[in-house]
């Protein structure tokens, strides 16, 4: 195409020097015959001519231009409407998945207000006065349990988490080279918005941390609070009189003789 211009360009300059080469024609009389054919030339019509051919081919230049330009854009519109060839949805997904499987198998306590309301009232209220010993012992034992279970749950979802660490980076690698080598604005966009995607992930693994420890926190604290009150009224138990010994017949057994 540049070829096509160049050489359009070339006959357009020869065209416009054509009437510098017959200015010595020009001083002659307007109308001249050459030979005997009877052929009139008229140099003013001819220099018309010449203008008129070179107005047109620079038309047909600045037409071919404008088409080049339109080309241009409508590849470049199509680049930016391209879209990206790579998701990382399904990847992201599975490791939010685990993170809520981790949580959901929590032990004895679940993450459910109604539940924790009942097993409070029950386990770390105020101790029962009417409580045998070994229910005292058993609410003990069970809150105990329940702390060791909380924090089991704790490290189980942080060992989760850190293992999601290498599916991110992996993600996290593979976006970025996506969005350096995007050819239009929408795959860009998609690519930005796969890695916000990718940050939300990591902010679901991190608040699933802090709540999985603050759960363990929270049992811990409950236990020993739990443990205090039961101590105080076993020691209510222990320093108050009881109805002491009271006398009862004895029956003596004796062998035969």
């Amino acid at each position: 195409m540049k070829l096509r211009r160049t050489r359009a360009a070339r006959l357009a300059v020869a065209l416009l020097s054509a009437p510098m080469a017959l200015a010595p024609i020009l001083a002659t009389p307007a109308h001249a015959q050459f030979g005997f054919s009877g052929i009139v030339f008229d140099p003013t019509n001819y220099a018309q001519n010449v203008l008129t051919a070179a107005r047109s081919l620079q038309q047909i230049t600045n037409q071919i231009t404008s088409l080049q330009n339109q080309a241009q854009s409508l590849i470049n519109q199509a680049r930016n409407l391209a879209s990206l060839p790579y998701s990382s949805l399904q990847q992201l997904q599975q490791s939010v998945q685990r993170t809520q499987q981790l949580l959901s198998q929590a032990q004895n306590i679940a993450y459910d207000v109604q539940q924790i309301d009942k097993v409070f009232q029950q386990k770390y209220g105020n101790v029962s006065l009417s409580a045998s010993d070994q229910q005292l012992v058993a609410d003990a034992r069970s809150r105990w349990q329940n702390t060791v279970g909380g924090l089991q749950d704790a490290m189980r979802v942080q060992a989760g988490v850190v293992g999601n660490i290498d599916t991110n980076r992996a993600q996290m690698s593979a976006l970025v080279g996506q969005s350096q080598g995007a050819t239009g604005a929408l795959q860009a966009t998609q690519a930005g918005n796969q890695l916000l995607a990718l940050q939300a992930q990591q902010l679901a693994d991190l608040t699933a941390v802090v709540a999985a420890n603050g759960r363990a926190q929270a049992l811990q604290s409950a236990e020993q609070a739990a443990a205090a009150e039961q101590g105080r009224e076993q020691r209510r138990r222990f320093l108050t009189p009881g109805s002491g010994y009271q006398p009862a017949n004895a029956q003596m057994f004796y062998g035969n003789h």
